[in-house]
């Protein structure tokens, strides 16, 4: 429960105060000042915000200004406004970035969180043809499939399949991939990745793979189909990640000389 009250918001030396510069518009330093009590872990994911009009009667505004200060918030994906029962503190989504070349797990055990993989299937098989044709491969010939669960805290988040052609006879469907990033795993057999191209689409979750992450088929995911070569410019890997929508967030850092994102339509 938030308390405290002051007649005007972000007042010096207020419980609710966070002193800013006057021409600060009103509903900014009130989204200020709820965005540092949420990051400062004050107001816990999944708790209520007072009603509005207490609310606004807190910080000396009106009804208008504060609900453009939790619109900010709620664009921000720090609040969620549910019509007919309040405003809630938003659970932190997790971030699949999309402006490095590592593995998943390595991007999310880069936030702290507490990753495990379970290797669902691991062998020799013939790729379908949308792999094959991705590898340049004949689809006669056989590469490896890796099929993975990646818990987070236990419960399954991302379902990962994987192809990879063993080019160097490398054994690559005897090595072990549960403690380590498919491409550290390759890196330390002599497969440098160089570079990759990746496709994120949404999509539903399908009966086969939700049966594995224990969720109702349906449910929004995201889709990720990622090729990635090596230094000799040829494919030695792909990716397609089923990433529960619930979960995860897709975050991308854009700059000049930094990644690059284009939108098309999927055809139908």
């Amino acid at each position: 429960m938030i308390s405290g009250a002051t007649s005007r918001p972000c007042a010096p030396h207020s419980t609710w105060g966070c002193p800013l510069e006057r021409r600060t518009p009103k509903y900014q330093a009130i989204a200020d000042d709820l965005t540092a009590k949420i990051r400062a872990g004050e107001l816990a994911p999944g708790s209520m915000l007072p009603p509005q009009k207490e609310l606004s009667s807190r910080y000396g505004v009106t009804l208008a200004t504060l609900r453009q200060a939790l619109q900010r918030l709620e664009d921000e994906g720090l609040v969620s406004q549910e019509p007919g029962r309040g405003t809630f503190v938003a659970s932190p989504r997790l971030m699949y970035r999309l402006d490095s070349l590592r593995g998943l797990a390595e991007d999310l055990k880069a936030q702290g969180q507490e990753v495990t993989t379970l290797i669902v299937a691991q062998e020799l098989r013939r790729p379908p043809a949308w792999v094959a044709a991705h590898l340049g491969e004949p689809a006669t010939r056989r590469v490896l499939r890796l099929e993975r669960l990646r818990l987070l805290s236990g419960r399954p988040a991302v379902h990962q399949l994987s192809w990879a052609p063993d080019r160097a006879g490398l054994g690559l469907a005897g090595l072990d991939y549960s403690g380590a990033s498919l491409y550290a795993v390759l890196a330390a057999h002599g497969v440098v990745v160089h570079r990759a191209s990746e496709a994120l689409r949404p999509a539903l979750l399908d009966e086969q793979i939700a049966g594995l992450m224990h969720q109702p088929a349906g449910l929004p995911v995201f889709v990720s189909d990622r090729v990635t070569f090596g230094l000799d410019d040829r494919p030695v890997l792909v990716d397609r990640a089923t990433i529960l929508g619930t979960v995860m967030e897709i975050r991308a850092e854009r700059a000049a000389t930094g990644v690059s994102l284009q939108w098309t339509r999927q055809e139908r």
